[in-house]
Parts: C-alpha cells; sequence; structure tokens
C-alpha cells in the first residue's frame, strides 16, 4: 500500500534540520538520483519521524532496499531529504510509495520532481497505470492522478486487520 502523507502534515519531531539555522534551503542545493541500497538506512531514517506521526506505514530495511531498485532520493550533499518509490506489480499496474519529504524541504517542488521521476520510470518500464493510496487529493491531482480511470471501476478495499502503523 501506498503511504503518501498529508502535504500539510503537523510539525514532524525529531526531524533534524536540513539547513544552517537562519538559512533556508535552495531548491539549487538538491539533486535526485536512482536510489541504491547503500540509501536505505538513511531513507529508513528521513522515514522514521513521519512513521512515528503514523503519516507513513513503517517499513523494514529489507523491504526499503527493495524498494530502492525503482526509487529516487533526493538530497543536499550526502544527506538524503526526499524518498519516493514505485513498485511494479505487472505490467498493468504499478503503486507510489513512501513519498517522503523533509519538513524544510516541503512546498519547494521537491515531491512533485520525485513523483514525476517514479512517473517516468513506470512509463520506461512500460507500465500501464500507477495507483497511489494516499490523504493528498490535490497534491497527487497536480501530479496527473486522479481517483479512477475515465470508463474504469473504482479501486475498493476490504480491510482484513487493524492498521498498525508500527507492523513490520
Amino acid at each position: 500500500m501506498a503511504d503518501i502523507p498529508s502535504p500539510d502534515p503537523a510539525p514532524i519531531v525529531n526531524a533534524p534540520p536540513v539547513s544552517p539555522p537562519g538559512q533556508s534551503l535552495s531548491m539549487d542545493e538538491v539533486t535526485v538520483r536512482q536510489s541504491t541500497p547503500l540509501d536505505a538506512e538513511a531513507i529508513h531514517a528521513l522515514m522514521r519521524p513521519f512513521v512515528s506521526q503514523h503519516l507513513l506505514l513503517s517499513r523494514t530495511e529489507a523491504e526499503i532496499i527493495e524498494l530502492t531498485r525503482h526509487g529516487f532520493v533526493a538530497m543536499v550533499g550526502p544527506r538524503c531529504i526526499g524518498f519516493a518509490a514505485i513498485e511494479v506489480y505487472s505490467p498493468k499496474l504499478a503503486e507510489l510509495q513512501c513519498l517522503a519529504v523533509h519538513p524544510e524541504a516541503q512546498r519547494l517542488g521537491l515531491g512533485r520532481k520525485l513523483v514525476g521521476h517514479c512517473i517516468e520510470r513506470a512509463r520506461t518500464l512500460g507500465v500501464m497505470e500507477i495507483l497511489a493510496i494516499s490523504s493528498s487529493e490535490d497534491f497527487l491531482k497536480s501530479c496527473g492522478f486522479d481517483y479512477s480511470l475515465p470508463d474504469q471501476k473504482k479501486a475498493l478495499f476490504c480491510q482484513l486487520r487493524p492498521r498498525n502503523f508500527d507492523d513490520n
């Protein structure tokens, strides 16, 4: 399941600052690249505050390593400040997962850039559709997502057990 936080979440606690005090982050300082398994620890650290506030589902490091195959990291120097990935289920369907952007880097267009990289990866792989499960309706609509495709049925879910955000 995708777990994309709302674009206006409550302040994230325990997220170390990206910029020195009194300075704001510029997109000129940010590079986006393909993630690798070596990024898993940094991605896990980036996600941790979002998980603790129930904005993202908990992932094991092994799950994150698997997601790096079709994921992208946003970096400021050696520091990971953003991540998003797609999980490819078949040539027909992939899912956008784990979109996380450090609070200081939000509202700079970084989330949109990460989603764009994921969409391009899916397109390159020949995937027909990408789904995203999120509370960020307006953000995802602005990235080209909608509730259903024309002339298609809507996705319905059957919850089999209570959601535990700390599940691994």
